[in-house]
């Protein structure tokens, strides 16, 4: 029983007379429940196990640093592993971002991104530039700015009045792309990318480039399923940035390390941000920590008299994290994680295009070990479900039945319903062969109980 267990994002009501799934080891690209049963673990918990579980180079790191010494702060003091770590990162980051802030995660990387944007104008004599460009449906986090910069008002309602000054802009989904954005026929990626980084422009110019801090893109969209930017687009919005003196945040707490074939999804997408945020797959969750990482220009005022960022959370850069994510890139490249997703990324990606004869298939989208699988109702047009019937889809059939043959994703409706997939950077053809024939069995029984007089496999 887990009755005093407040789990996160989690309907408690669903396990009022039903156990909690409760995951008891790992080992590689697979968990154990407590009743022995294993499954392909296709999230890396939540975009983050990396290098895969029960590596126990990575339990020795941690171990041995935390005999030696188990916390000491960073504010005004520093210890070895933080600096070592920091030095680490700074040869891996594209451009000058070489000014490393710890947090220990994602959200308070965002926040923190954020504070120093606001800081930093104020310095630079810009007090008025505080707001936040963001795009529609992106997830950037829970803590209260960072919902603020979230795309997603069903997150947000509960929660508000929020942090003031954030505004939205479209997201890079091709497939849904409106009307004329993309081009005659509707396939035109590039169009489309110029299309949508214009309308950051466009917000830019009626907020007043006086008042605009900063945009917070991902590389690839989370929340929405896996949306890649178009071709030329971060570039663009590079040139808008530049033109209106506004910082671009690349928030990478999920596409970094690995998750895209490189270090941070800008290098693999070839953009300089002004500062990147990070955490998830930067220890591949053996323990928790994440980072902030600015240019050196933006760490520049902050170096004279009695400036400071006042800014600093008890555990960030923690000893015994620092240890583990020293560790966790010599795996890296030990094992050249970057290289292997790089060469299999179009192999398991050919795996999930097998499942597009489905009907209730309507695209796959993403990169290097991060895909979607949008769900429609009618190929044909690309209608989607309603709430209703995207609530029966997903959470009274989908995701228990997932888990219950043996994969553990995300089937989600934050937008249109899809199915996530990010496995672990050790992957291979045999479970992307596994993932895929999971996925067939489980949608095609969806498809039945959609429409259950159209045979099977049958558009």
């Amino acid at each position: 029983m887990a009755d005093n267990l407040w789990m996160h994002f989690t309907r408690m009501s669903s396990y009022a007379d039903a156990p909690v799934p409760t995951i008891a080891r790992g080992e590689g690209p697979y968990i154990w429940d407590t009743n022995g049963r294993r499954y392909l673990d296709g999230l890396s918990g939540l975009f983050v196990v990396q290098v895969g579980h029960g590596r126990e180079e990575l339990a020795d790191a941690a171990a041995k640093q935390a005999r030696e010494l188990a916390y000491f702060p960073i504010w005004s003091y520093a210890h070895p592993k933080a600096v070592e770590l920091a030095e680490r990162l700074a040869t891996l980051t594209p451009g000058d971002l070489n000014q490393v802030f710890f947090t220990t995660g994602g959200s308070e990387a965002v926040e923190s991104a954020w504070k120093l944007a606001r800081a930093y104008f104020r310095l630079a004599g810009k007090p008025t530039k505080h707001k936040v460009i963001s795009r529609a449906i992106a997830y950037h986090g829970t803590s209260m700015g960072a919902l603020s910069i979230t795309g997603l008002p069903s997150l947000k309602a509960d929660f508000e009045p929020l942090v003031p000054s954030t505004i939205r802009v479209p997201n890079t989904n091709l497939y849904r792309a409106p009307a004329g954005t993309a081009g005659p026929d509707g396939t035109d990626a590039e169009a489309f990318g110029r299309w949508a980084a214009d309308r950051i422009e466009e917000a830019i110019l009626f907020e007043g480039a006086d008042t605009v801090a900063a945009v917070f893109l991902e590389p690839v969209q989370n929340a929405g399923g896996c949306f890649p930017p178009p071709p030329g687009y971060f570039q663009r919005v590079r040139e808008i940035c530049d033109r209106h003196d506004v910082l671009l945040v690349s928030d990478e707490v999920i596409c970094a390390f690995g998750r895209l074939g490189e270090y941070f999804g800008a290098t693999h997408y070839d953009y300089q941000p002004d500062i990147i945020t990070c955490a998830k797959g930067l220890t591949s969750g053996y323990v928790p920590l994440g980072a902030m990482i600015a240019s050196d220009r933006l760490a520049e005022p902050f170096r004279h008299g009695t400036n400071s960022f006042a800014h600093g959370v008890t555990f960030g850069g923690h000893p015994v994290a620092s240890a583990v994510a020293l560790a966790n890139l010599d795996l890296f490249v030990r094992e050249d994680l970057n290289a292997h997703v790089r060469k299999n990324s179009p192999l398991f990606r050919s795996y999930l295009e097998r499942l597009s004869d489905l009907p209730i298939v309507g695209e796959i989208r993403g990169d290097g070990f991060f895909f979607g699988i949008e769900l429609v109702k009618d190929k044909s047009t690309k209608e989607t479900f309603s709430d209703d019937e995207a609530e029966a889809l997903l959470r009274g059939y989908l995701s228990k039945a997932l888990f219950e043959n043996g994969l553990y994703c995300r089937a989600d409706d934050r937008g249109d319903p899809v199915i996530q997939l990010a496995p672990p950077l050790i992957c291979e053809e045999t479970q992307f062969a596994e993932i895929e024939g999971i996925l067939r069995e489980v949608l095609t029984e969806a498809s039945t109980r959609l429409w259950p007089a159209r045979p099977r496999g049958i558009r």
